[in-house]
């Protein structure tokens, strides 16, 4: 662990460099997530929804402590960053895919075995909760994958954990609001996270080419940094030209 501290202590940019990526990986992972979750509880009653996702917190919360134990184990495989990469360039195929053929990301939970098997001998409630665990479990392994995939330091990987968890209950919410009010944020959020999965899958260059030039910018401080500007700018860029020129134009403006 002293070790790990004092990576921090020597590359205090570099690390923060990590965590500003983390926040926006594990705060748009989570919108998904509480997407997907706000789908399942849809056709409870109005008085059991809230209490079905406050099960479903509790459940990510521990999910996500178990999958910290294991957090020392993975980063051992060098093959997790690519392999990460993949996920993240998938997550934003998969959207731009579904935004082209106007699909929409609903789930049916009828169609689970275990909701199905578990319906009738625990009743709408407690079917739906069960399968929310299962979801938070699925959820809680892609959120400790992706922060592994991005460092090998234990303590940012705890952290990174804990930004997952306060991710779910306030980061999601105001990502949710603002989405609502810039719609083409959305667009810049998955972008974001297109240009974070391609950096992670150079990582086999780093892995195959140590020694060439362009490992060497990849494995570099200043392209940490650099990358953390980028995204943030990905952001800031159509926030400022909505604001100023209203275009792309925020819900609710009037040309």
């Amino acid at each position: 662990m002293n070790v790990h501290l004092q990576q921090i202590l020597d590359n205090p940019l570099a690390a923060l460099a990590i965590v500003g990526n983390l926040v926006i990986i594990e705060s748009l992972l989570s919108v998904d997530n509480a997407a997907v979750l706000a789908t399942m509880v849809g056709d409870l009653p109005r008085e059991q929804r809230q209490k079905a996702l406050r099960y479903g917190i509790i459940g990510a919360y521990v999910f996500r402590g178990l999958c910290i134990l294991f957090a020392s184990f993975l980063i051992e495989f060098w093959f997790l960053k690519p392999l990460g990469g993949l996920y993240l360039l998938y997550l934003t195929y998969s959207q731009f895919r579904g935004r082209g053929s106007g699909g929409e990301d609903d789930v049916d939970k009828r169609k689970s075995w275990l909701y199905r098997s578990t319906l009738g001998l625990l009743g709408p409630f407690w079917a739906t909760v069960a399968l929310i665990e299962l979801m938070d479990l699925a959820f809680s392994i892609d959120n400790v994958f992706a922060v592994v995939a991005f460092t090998d330091n234990l303590i940012l990987i705890c952290l990174g954990v804990f930004i997952g968890i306060l991710a779910m209950r306030l980061v999601a919410q105001a990502f949710v609001l603002l989405m609502a009010r810039y719609p083409f944020l959305e667009t810049a959020a998955f972008l974001v996270i297109g240009v974070l999965g391609l950096k992670l899958l150079l990582s086999l260059v780093e892995h195959y080419l140590p020694q060439s030039a362009f490992s060497r910018f990849l494995g570099s401080h200043a392209a940490d940094a650099g990358l953390t500007v980028l995204t943030v700018l990905m952001f800031l860029g159509p926030l400022a030209s909505s604001y100023f020129f209203n275009y792309p134009r925020r819900r609710g403006s009037v040309r």
